[in-house]
């Protein structure tokens, strides 16, 4: 039992900010032992549950959150454990010191100072957890999804709704069928600006990974890549970034919708089953930008690009200095897109464009992308539509953080696989063509036999024996 004199010598405001600190420290101060271990426990058990978690990875304990079942477990925890530290901070303040004391108005003042703080950490936390359950419903579609404009735009139905080819259409998920199986995915960045009078496909990056043998396989497609083979029979005569649009003008072409076209396409193309895609708005991926407080990049050379449409009405051009920047949105954009200054290419541009997203992905997990943390998820919602379920997130992000980049293959379907026929016999249009037979040998040496180009030896007949 506590000495009621030694009790009236403790403070309840300490009482009650050791409770504010742990649950039950405030008991344990006030010499109630039962009662701190009561209080204490349960949040010892579930501190040792997200420790035990975070053993995988701080990125894969983050990844759970886009599995809106874990992210709403999540939700009610916090409202539960706060209401449980709330609890612990009144009973701790209760019960130490004298009635005069906790009546004192600097003593309430700390008291209540101790439950807003629980109040607005553990609702602002809950905020953001129900930010994570909003973008997963929005990021990962599965099914048809259309682009929305980003803030500031007005839908253009040309590049919208019911514009060519914005429709994403996607629904066909291929699902490995074993853990050990490949996992390929396709990359997109689909410029359908509130100005363009269609969607069209900016890159192509397609990423494969081995979970056996623990290597990967980064693929990056030219998007003037035209006169191919169509899987479902004929040939494409176009560019390959307009294959969404024309599967979108003309759906009685394809048996499937306009991302599905592409997907399965680029699987055709490199002899791999695509199993799922993510495609990235890039006007939306602007905002992204502007909420982190821009991206820092070191650019290789100077872009002097003076056939630079910023798509908003602005002089055309986008000039850059060799060197570090700190870039804003608009700025971040025109570096990804940027590809006809001299030197430049759609090379060029996707070694800039992979070094814009790392840059983002840092700056998004620093304090002032936390701090914007539910706009960026609202703004990721709007840029990024996939068919992976999110229930594999936190898998394949725990297989990509295993693998050796040493093990990583990075390949451009540049030269020596395409090469780019003479101007005048294309109406003066730049295009590149593949080389099947190499894009073929490729595959084969980067999948081995489950590329579709895989022709097992033949079997050598067995010596005949004589009588």
């Amino acid at each position: 039992m506590t000495n009621p004199q030694r009790a009236d010598r403790r403070s309840p405001a300490t009482a009650a900010f050791l409770s504010f600190c742990w649950p039950g420290l405030g008991q344990l101060y006030g010499g109630r032992r039962r009662v701190a271990a009561f209080l204490a426990l349960p949040i010892v058990a579930l501190a040792a549950f997200f420790l035990a978690q975070a053993l995988g990875g701080v990125a894969v304990l983050g990844s759970r959150m886009f599995v809106p079942a874990f992210a709403i477990a999540i939700l009610t925890l916090l409202i539960l454990v706060g209401l449980w530290r709330i609890a612990a901070i009144l009973d701790a303040f209760r019960a130490v010191g004298t009635p005069a004391g906790r009546r004192r108005p600097a003593v309430r003042a700390v008291l209540a100072v101790l439950v807003l703080l629980v109040v607005g950490t553990h609702g602002l936390l809950a905020y953001d957890s129900w930010a994570f359950v909003g973008a997963s419903n929005d990021i990962f579609v599965g099914g048809q999804s259309t682009p929305t404009p980003a803030p500031g735009q007005t839908p253009n139905p040309s590049a919208t709704d019911g514009g060519a080819g914005a429709n994403y259409g996607g629904g066909s998920a291929i699902n490995p069928p074993t853990a050990s199986s490949r996992i390929t995915i396709l990359l997109t960045g689909i410029d359908a600006y509130r100005t363009r009078s269609e969607a069209l496909n900016d890159s192509l990056l397609v990423v494969s990974f081995d979970p056996v043998k623990k290597t990967a396989a980064m693929l990056s497609v030219p998007r003037d890549t035209s006169e191919f083979p169509l899987y479902f029979g004929g040939v494409y005569h176009a560019k390959i970034n307009s294959l969404m649009t024309w599967t979108y003008l003309h759906p009685q072409a394809s048996p499937d919708g306009p991302i599905d076209t592409l997907t399965k396409e680029l699987g055709f193309l490199l002899g791999v089953p695509i199993n799922y895609y993510a495609a990235i708005d890039l006007a939306h991926f602007r905002t992204m930008v502007d909420l982190v407080g821009g991206v820092d990049v070191n650019n290789p050379k100077p872009i002097n690009d003076g056939l630079y449409d910023w798509l908003d009405g602005s002089p055309q051009g986008f000039q850059l200095s060799a060197g570090p920047h700190h870039l804003n949105g608009r700025l971040a954009l025109a570096y990804v897109r940027s590809r006809q200054g001299l030197g430049d290419s759609d090379y060029t541009r996707s070694a800039r464009q992979q070094e814009v997203l790392v840059s983002l992905a840092k700056k998004m997990a620093s304090p002032a992308g936390i701090a914007q943390l539910p706009a960026l998820l609202k703004a990721a919602g709007s840029a990024i539509k996939t068919d992976l379920p999110s229930g594999r997130v936190p898998d394949l992000v725990q297989l990509a953080g295993g693998f050796d980049p040493a093990k990583i293959t990075r390949t451009v379907l540049g030269p020596p696989y395409n090469y780019h026929p003479d101007s005048s016999t294309t109406g003066g249009v730049w295009t590149s063509r593949l080389y099947m037979d190499k894009v073929a040998a490729l595959s084969v040496r980067l999948f081995g036999t489950d590329s579709r180009y895989y022709k097992p030896p033949a079997a050598t007949p067995s010596p005949s024996t004589g009588p």
